[in-house]
């Protein structure tokens, strides 16, 4: 019998005289346990320290190892999603009260406002005949003393509700805020014009309570 030491390299390593190491056939083993193109267990494969048992649990439910349960997160997402459209509807009813609080705020304003300035266009038309001769007395020269100044506290008190007398002079004729009781013609004239103010206009901001009473002088 030949020993191991008389044996050659080639039968030591367990291949025949003359067979070199390229000619040994080469085996691969798939050892994976999980098919990679079916993405399941393989049959037979080892499930580790857990045993037979736990294998056959990962063959009939592939989520029996997961740590969560998919059912609660979905009704978590659900309570979220109809939490969510809640706080839209009440949010957009909320839009919806405001945009209607704030039309009736400005037509209340604007009320408030038309009530106002209708008193004193009220207040002004009852005073118109006193304002009337308060002017004459003015124009003749009959008001002096107290009785100038009265008429000046009551031309302040008129301005500061925005009450404002009109009509002078040598202004141009309109027919807006004037009223010509009175036209003599002139041959120089090139425009219409004021050359006597019978009774003044009264106006609140754009508004004529009353036109200028004039007598004009214009062309032919």
């Amino acid at each position: 019998m030949t020993s191991p030491e008389d044996r050659g390299p080639e039968e030591q390593a367990g291949r025949e005289p003359g067979q070199g190491p390229e000619d040994k056939p080469f085996h691969f083993t798939d050892k994976r346990k999980v098919d990679p193109e079916a993405g399941s267990p393989r049959e037979g494969a080892d499930a580790g320290s857990t045993g037979g048992s736990a294998g056959d649990d990962a063959e009939r439910d592939p989520l029996a190892g997961l740590d969560f349960e998919p059912s609660d997160e979905a009704e978590v997402d659900a309570a979220v999603l109809a939490a969510k459209a809640e706080a839209a509807e009440h949010l957009d009813a909320l839009q919806r009260e405001r945009a209607s609080f704030t039309n009736y705020r400005n037509r209340s304003l604007r009320d408030q406002e038309a009530a106002r300035t209708k008193g004193i266009e009220d207040v002004l038309t009852a005073l118109l005949p006193v304002l009337d001769d308060i002017d004459r007395a003015r124009q003749h020269g009959e008001l002096t003393g107290p009785f100038a100044a009265i008429a000046e506290k009551l031309d302040a008190s008129l301005e500061k509700f925005g009450i404002e007398r009109y009509g002078r002079v040598g202004e141009e004729f309109d027919p807006t805020v004037h009223e010509a009781l009175m036209h003599q013609p002139d041959a120089e004239a090139t425009t219409t014009t004021v050359n006597l103010v019978i009774e003044p206009g009264y106006r609140i901001g754009d508004r004529v309570v009353r036109a200028a009473r004039v007598s004009v002088v214009g062309p032919q």
